[in-house]
């Protein structure tokens, strides 16, 4: 006998994503993060309901974090921490917080080695990205030494590719995760349009479980790929069958 599992919203675990940077407003530099961000928290049972992208304006910075962090269980910020006069991450969040921000001692401990070991010095600038709001912990960094940190659910993180993932994968040991969502996929070569009643119609009939629709045209074959998701997965299997049924009672597979 099987046992269903069923998900109650009080279950999951949500988060949104708050990019950082003129740069990428800009177009000059192209986000390589909110994906595998996504990705990994997926992986980990966490919901990424929201993405969010501020220029390097501390207020716009401020107002967002506010308004992100009550919405969600966490929120994961990227950019802005690095040791020039434009990097006011740290700043603005002890400013959403209302609290200081000042050089720490513990991420000082953390870089003086590693820097010496390189023969770098720590100079005013580079002491810049030892400054945390008061209350935060550290965030650790195998890349560069210079950490991020956390403080109540707000997750800050580097915008460096290479640097976020050390960062991110060092906060996750830290995190309340919930039940991980599950997918599967149908692939219809019909154009989008001929499905979308029919897709419309069994979405209100599993309203629990997150359906989606993306369409391809490639060499002159249309191609759509019908996406289902949920954490529940007696649920998921039963929406998914009952979508190949209709899908081939409509001769549309």
């Amino acid at each position: 006998m099987i046992e269903e599992t069923h998900v109650s919203e009080g279950d999951i675990v949500t988060a949104a994503v708050l990019v950082i940077g003129d740069e990428i407003l800009s177009g000059r530099t192209h986000d390589r993060n909110i994906g595998a961000i996504a990705e990994h928290l997926t992986a980990i049972g966490i919901v990424l309901r929201e993405v969010r992208v501020v220029g390097d304006v501390r207020d716009d910075i401020v107002a967002a974090v506010n308004a992100l962090r009550v919405r969600y269980t966490y929120v994961f910020t990227t950019g802005g921490i690095g040791p020039t006069h434009d990097d006011i991450t740290a700043d603005s969040i002890g400013a959403a917080f209302g609290v200081p921000v000042d050089i720490d001692p513990r991420a000082v401990a953390v870089m003086a080695p590693q820097y010496a070991a390189r023969g770098i010095s720590l100079t005013p600038a580079r002491l810049r990205m030892a400054r945390m709001p008061e209350g935060a912990e550290l965030v650790a960094n195998d890349v560069s030494a210079a950490p991020g940190f956390r403080i109540g659910n707000v997750i800050v993180m580097a915008g460096v590719p290479d640097i976020m993932k050390s960062m991110l994968a060092a906060a996750t040991q830290r995190l309340r995760t919930g039940p991980k969502v599950n997918a599967v996929s149908i692939v219809v070569h019909r154009a989008e349009g001929d499905l979308a009643d029919l897709f419309a119609r069994h979405q209100t009939a599993y309203p629990d479980v997150a359906m989606g629709s993306y369409p391809s045209f490639a060499d002159g074959v249309y191609r759509t790929e019908l996406v289902l998701r949920s954490a529940d997965p007696e649920r998921l299997e039963e929406a998914r069958a009952a979508l190949v049924r209709l899908l081939s009672e409509r001769e549309l597979i």
